[in-house]
C-alpha cells in the first residue's frame, strides 16, 4: 500500500490539480479491490478514533455536562487550566519530569536489552525474551512493589533498613510526597520492557546479513559503526513504533500512580495529567473541561512524536 502511494505521487508531479485528482482517482479504481479491502478497517478508525479525537476538540471550548446542552465559551476553560487550576500546573510538572525520565530511559534500556539479547542462541534468547518482558504481563505487580514500599515495619525495605539500623522507625514512602514520584518512576521503568521490547527484537532478527557484508567491504570495522550505519537506519519503523509506544506510555501514566500513591495522592505528589483528566471526566463528569485537559496532552503527545521523527531521520548520517 505504501509503495502505491509512493507510485501515485511520483507519477503525479506538479501537474494542475485537476489532472492529479483525474489521475489519483484512476489508481483508485486500478487498485479498487485493495481499498475495499482497506475499507473496513479505516471506517473503523475513522469512527473510534478520528472522530472522538475532532469531536473532543470541539468540546473542550464549551462547558459540557452530559445533562445539558453544551454551552460555547470559548478559551475559557484552556485560561483556567494554565492559569486557576493549581492542581493541574502540579500534574503537568509531575507527568513532564516523569516523561523526561521514563521515555528516553525505558527506550534505549528496551533497545540496548534488545540488541544484547539477539547474540545469545535461540533458546537462550528466548527464554532471556520471555524474562525480560515478564513484567509487562504480570498482573501482581503493583502488590509486589505495595508490599516492598509498604509503610510499617513489616515492608521488606523499612525491615532491612531497620535490621541494619540504617532508621530508626518505619519510613511511610507512599504517604510522603518526596518519595512517591521518585518510585512511581522505579516502578514504571521496572514495567517499561513491553511491545516496544519485542518490536526491536522482531526488527533485529529481520536484518538482512548481507548488510553487514556489504559494510564490511565499504570499509566498517566495529559493531559500534555496523550498529549506526547499518543496524539503526535498517530499524527506522521498528524504532518509530517503539517511540511511540514510549511516549504514549510515558505521558500517559495513571494506572501505577493510583495503585501505590492513591488517588488522589498525598499533596498531589503522584498526580499526573491522566489522573486530572479522570477526576473531571469520570468523577465530576466537567466533559468540556476534561476535554481541554485531554487536548493538552494530545498536543504534548504529538510534539514529543514529531521531535522523535526528526531525530530517528538523522539516524547513520
Amino acid at each position: 500500500m505504501i509503495q502505491l502511494a509512493k507510485k501515485a505521487k511520483l507519477s503525479l508531479g506538479n501537474k494542475p490539480p485537476r489532472i492529479r485528482w483525474s489521475q489519483t482517482w484512476k489508481e483508485v479504481r486500478r487498485n479498487k479491490t485493495i481499498y475495499a479491502m482497506l475499507a473496513p478497517f479505516f471506517l473503523i478508525f475513522f469512527t473510534f478514533t478520528v472522530l472522538p479525537v475532532c469531536l473532543s476538540l470541539l468540546v473542550s471550548f464549551t462547558n459540557f455536562n452530559m445533562l445539558e446542552f453544551p454551552q460555547w465559551v470559548g478559551w475559557r476553560n484552556y485560561a483556567q487550566l494554565f492559569v486557576r487550576d493549581d492542581v493541574f500546573l502540579i500534574a503537568l510538572k509531575n507527568t513532564l519530569i516523569f516523561a523526561a525520565i521514563t521515555g528516553p530511559v525505558s527506550y534505549i534500556a528496551c533497545f540496548v536489552l534488545a540488541w544484547i539479547i539477539n547474540e545469545f542462541p535461540p533458546k537462550l534468547r528466548a527464554v532471556a525474551t520471555l524474562v525480560f518482558y515478564a513484567p509487562a504481563l504480570s498482573g501482581s505487580a503493583f502488590i509486589v512493589w505495595t508490599l516492598l514500599f509498604s509503610g510499617d515495619s513489616y515492608g521488606y525495605i523499612n525491615a532491612f533498613l531497620l535490621k541494619w539500623h540504617l532508621i530508626l522507625e518505619p519510613i511511610l514512602w507512599l504517604k510522603t510526597p518526596k518519595y512517591i514520584l521518585p518510585i512511581i518512576i522505579i516502578v514504571q521503568l521496572w514495567l517499561s520492557l513491553g511491545t516496544s521490547f519485542l518490536a526491536f527484537i522482531a526488527g533485529l532478527q529481520s536484518l538482512d546479513k548481507n548488510l553487514f557484508e556489504a559494510g564490511a567491504i565499504d570499509g566498517i570495522r566495529n559493531r559500534w559503526q555496523e550498529l549506526w550505519f547499518i543496524t539503526l537506519p535498517s530499524m527506522r519503523p521498528m524504532l518509530m513504533f517503539g517511540a511511540v509506544i514510549q511516549i504514549t506510555a510515558s505521558f500517559g501514566v495513571a494506572e501505577v500512580a493510583t495503585a501505590l500513591a492513591g488517588f488522589p495522592s498525598v499533596k498531589y505528589a503522584g498526580h499526573t495529567i491522566v489522573t486530572h483528566l479522570m477526576d473531571y471526566g469520570s468523577i465530576r463528569f466537567e466533559m468540556g473541561y476534561a476535554s481541554a485537559i485531554a487536548t493538552v496532552l494530545f498536543a504534548m503527545m504529538l510534539g514529543s512524536n514529531l521531535i522523535v521523527r526528526r531525530l530517528l531521520a538523522k539516524v547513520g548520517e
